[in-house]
């Protein structure tokens, strides 16, 4: 069975609470632990850097993926396994997602926004059956659900696109989910 591999979504930015870190942390070391592949943004900050040095501490395999323009506002993370410079925001997300089997969002800001709504969109029009798992931490993505609710029960989405979105507690749970889809020998 070949090596699965996660693509995480997630600030660039650490967020004001302490448990956006934690769950970054145990994403990244649970990921390696359980054998799979981070796919991520390249950069080395915020919770995205939290992820990457989580998964190289415990021996796990990185993938990132930045576009040219953010290599210095990001930190560009070159002692990643695979390290990819792209032309641009949509590029890095094609080759993020061409490159995963499952997507997990952390807390972030609109980057992460735009990049769940990207691979949900996709999903919706039948593109992928990739698993979209959303860590609700300290519930900082409750108001999104609440948003999605609206926009079915307003008719403009139907209700089986609330079906490809796994709204998780924490890191542990999005573990435990890719855990069921994957197995164990990741």
């Amino acid at each position: 069975m070949s090596q699965k591999s996660v693509c995480v979504f997630c600030g660039s930015r650490p967020g004001k609470d302490p448990a956006f870190t934690h769950d970054a942390e145990t994403l990244g070391r649970g990921i390696a632990q359980a054998g799979m592949r981070l796919v991520y943004g390249a950069g080395d900050v915020g919770l995205m850097g939290t992820v990457a040095r989580s998964v190289q501490a415990a021996g796990g395999t990185t993938f990132g993926v930045i576009p040219q323009h953010l290599v210095a506002r990001e930190i560009g993370k070159t002692d990643l396994n695979t390290y990819v410079v792209t032309e641009t925001m949509h590029e890095r997300k094609k080759v993020m997602f061409m490159n995963c089997d499952a997507v997990v969002v952390l807390p972030g800001g609109a980057g992460s926004l735009d990049e769940l709504f990207e691979v949900l969109t996709w999903r919706q029009l039948g593109l992928h059956e990739n698993p979209i798992y959303i860590v609700n931490t300290n519930g900082y993505w409750s108001k999104l659900m609440s948003l999605m609710n609206h926009i079915v029960d307003s008719g403009f989405a139907d209700a089986s696109v609330l079906g490809f979105v796994t709204m998780v507690d924490d890191a542990a749970g999005a573990l435990h989910a890719l855990e069921g889809v994957f197995g164990t020998d990741s």
